[in-house]
């Protein structure tokens, strides 16, 4: 593979629809993994991609896991269509099933590339004392059964896998195998403000090269052009964006508010403002109704959050690539983003560093674009965290 193609266009800019006129004129020959984060835009390529017959892996074999489907879908040489979800499960066998294949890979949105394990540091001792791992270079090599069905057997998948690493003593991250982009023939990534994404940190951590690219339509046809961040007009979309400025935003005003430590640590009594001003900002200065509406926050307070008459409108915090919400006109972002301290601890001991306000803003704007904005259409928003707003109003300006 040579230099992975970094497709960076605003949301909206036709990206997906690139695509599908690339695979639909594209040589028979070659083969196509197209990767997407939801199941509606798996429906979307199999009936867009009109000059291809794309396959979508199922649980109907012997193993009765879609990965199996995967895996033999690559050997028949098909087009293959599928979630990141699915795509993430990759071990070492689809490498080598995907080594010298021919496949171009086409990623639809940045995946979760670096994820924390959930498992605390005295079971990782235990492990380590019971002989059922052992630690080379930060790499977690399971050494114990190999079937073992405890409940640590997500450890060892990932450890047999050889996707999990030990940190600082304390905790295990688990990334994506990198080989799995270089079995590729070619690599396209679809996103916006890829620099701010754990991705590109992941790229630049395992020392792959990209090329930036912008979408254009011209005429009926689209087409790949050089990347050029003042071309994509940031003042005309931030316009369409009301942008609530009052008391309500009293409550996010020192800079760490609503952080996900934050949140986790706040009292019923502590979260009963913000639920209220959500209420308010909804019923009485957006007047919306509850189909027109959405809001989002950490999921362990997405509950005791949810205002009154608007209980069931919230919607994933990384909600992306999907229009399922395209109808709504008030929005209300409940957050403060910030990276994983664990994730943001394994990238500096590798010697990369996290830009999180262009990865806080990056959510945001993938966030916001969930609503009716993506049509053109202009939106009221609720975003208490002073750093969130700030960052929101540094990105129009093209200071970020």
């Amino acid at each position: 593979m040579e230099k992975i193609n970094v497709i960076d266009s605003v949301m909206g800019s036709g990206k997906t629809s690139w695509a599908i006129q690339y695979m639909n004129e594209a040589d028979k020959l070659e083969r196509f993994i197209y990767i997407t984060p939801f199941l509606s835009e798996v429906k979307r390529i199999k009936e867009g991609v009109v000059a291809r017959d794309f396959i979508e892996p199922n649980n109907a074999n012997h193993e009765g896991r879609k990965l199996r489907s995967l895996k033999d879908l690559i050997v028949q040489g098909r087009d293959i269509v599928s979630t990141h979800s699915l795509f993430q499960a990759a071990d070492d066998e689809l490498i080598e099933l995907l080594t010298d294949s021919g496949y171009t890979l086409i990623l639809d949105e940045v995946m979760d590339v670096i994820e924390p394990v959930n498992v605390k540091a005295s079971d990782i001792k235990k492990l380590e004392s019971s002989r059922d791992i052992k630690i080379e270079n930060n790499k977690v090599i399971w050494t114990g059964d190999p079937n073992d069905d405890s409940r640590y057997s997500d450890i060892r998948l990932l450890a047999q896998a050889g996707n999990l690493f030990y940190y600082r003593g304390k905790f295990l991250v688990w990334a994506f195998p990198p080989a799995v982009f270089r079995a590729l023939s070619a690599v396209y990534v679809m996103t916006y403000l890829f620099d701010g994404s754990l991705q590109r940190n992941y790229y630049d951590m395992f020392e792959f090269e990209y090329d930036y690219h912008a979408v254009k339509l011209n005429g009926d046809k689209y087409e790949l052009i050089d990347y050029d961040i003042k071309a994509e007009k940031r003042d005309e979309l931030f316009a369409l964006i009301d942008l609530y400025d009052g008391k309500l935003n009293d409550v996010g005003n020192r800079k760490n508010a609503l952080s996900a430590s934050y949140l986790r640590n706040a009292d019923v009594d502590m979260l009963k403002p913000l639920r209220n001003n959500t209420y308010n900002f909804f019923y009485n200065i957006a007047k919306v109704k509850k189909s027109e509406a959405y809001y989002s926050t950490l999921k362990e307070v997405e509950t005791p959050l949810a205002p009154r008459s608007y209980k069931g409108s919230a919607i994933p915090i990384n909600a992306r690539a999907t229009n399922d919400y395209s109808e709504a006109r008030a929005i209300a972002y409940l957050f403060n983003r910030y990276p994983n301290p664990h994730v943001k601890a394994f990238f500096q001991d590798n010697n990369v560093t996290v830009n999180e306000d262009l990865l806080a803003v990056g959510d945001l704007l993938q966030w916001i674009w969930r609503s009716r904005i993506r049509n053109g259409e202009p939106i009221q928003a609720y975003i208490p965290s002073s750093r969130m707003r700030k960052l929101l109003e540094a990105w129009a300006k093209y200071e970020i």
